[in-house]
């Protein structure tokens, strides 16, 4: 018989360790310390037989009141599930199993993975798409200390997959206010500009500018009027009045 919550919220430790059958390779085992932690029994071929092992979901815990989805989220990133949260876990490395995978080796290959993906923040994302680029290194040096100020202190540090678009709105808002709006499009059009290096390199899935791109109010031009004729011909006479001095003029 399947186990209900309230067997595995009552199971008491004993002297040795002791399992309570869910099914399905599923089972609870409560351990001398009070201890009760999810286990998966399963069977992988070798090649040339069929081998037995164990895949340790987690903790049982019975899921507080009033958790929110986020902290639920979290809980289980802890490893520790509730009873229904294990038979889906139990579900997932099944599906692994199906496919020839071997549950724990993927785990490990997942926190290897996850662990190198907190390295490529996006300040180091930034400062190779800013090497890449084919300008003056007065422009770079322009560019690289916009980001310092504006960009990085915010979002600098974050795994470049992990940033969203509230991230994103959040440094735009903050450019605008403190440093005007020509410095917030020149902060969008660089991040989305990394974020385009970082999907084509396969280090970033999508680019979380886009969906806040229109969310501040358009840098605008100020156009200035064109010269009349009377005042182009004013200007060439200051022009020849000051012999020697040129400079470059145009007109809208």
């Amino acid at each position: 018989m399947p186990l209900t919550d309230t067997e595995c919220r009552t199971a008491k430790p004993k002297e040795k360790p002791y399992k309570l059958t869910d099914g399905n390779g599923l089972y609870l085992e409560v351990k001398p310390n009070g201890v009760k932690a999810w286990r998966y029994r399963f069977e992988l071929s070798d090649g040339s037989a069929r081998k037995e092992s164990v895949f340790a979901i987690g903790e049982y815990v019975v899921a507080p009141k009033g958790e929110t989805p986020e902290q639920s989220e979290e809980r289980r990133r802890g490893r520790r599930f509730t009873l229904s949260e294990a038979r889906d876990e139990r579900i997932k490395a099944r599906s692994l199993v199906v496919q020839g995978i071997n549950p724990v080796h993927h785990r490990q290959q997942e926190r290897v993975k996850r662990e190198h993906e907190r390295t490529i923040t996006f300040e180091a994302v930034a400062k190779e798409w800013l090497s890449l680029k084919e300008w003056e290194e007065i422009t770079k040096s322009r560019r690289l200390n916009m980001l310092k100020r504006v960009v990085f202190p915010k979002i600098g540090n974050l795994p470049i997959k992990a940033i969203t678009p509230a991230h994103i709105l959040e440094v735009l808002k903050g450019a605008a206010q403190d440093n005007g709006p020509s410095v917030a499009a020149e902060a969008k059009r660089t991040m989305s500009g990394v974020f385009e290096l970082a999907i084509s390199t396969l280090r970033a899935n999508s680019d979380p500018v886009h969906p806040v791109r229109k969310a501040l109010p358009a840098n605008k031009t100020q156009h200035k009027r064109p010269l009349s004729t009377d005042e182009i011909g004013q200007l060439l006479r200051d022009v020849e009045s000051h012999g020697g001095r040129h400079e470059t003029f145009c007109a809208d």
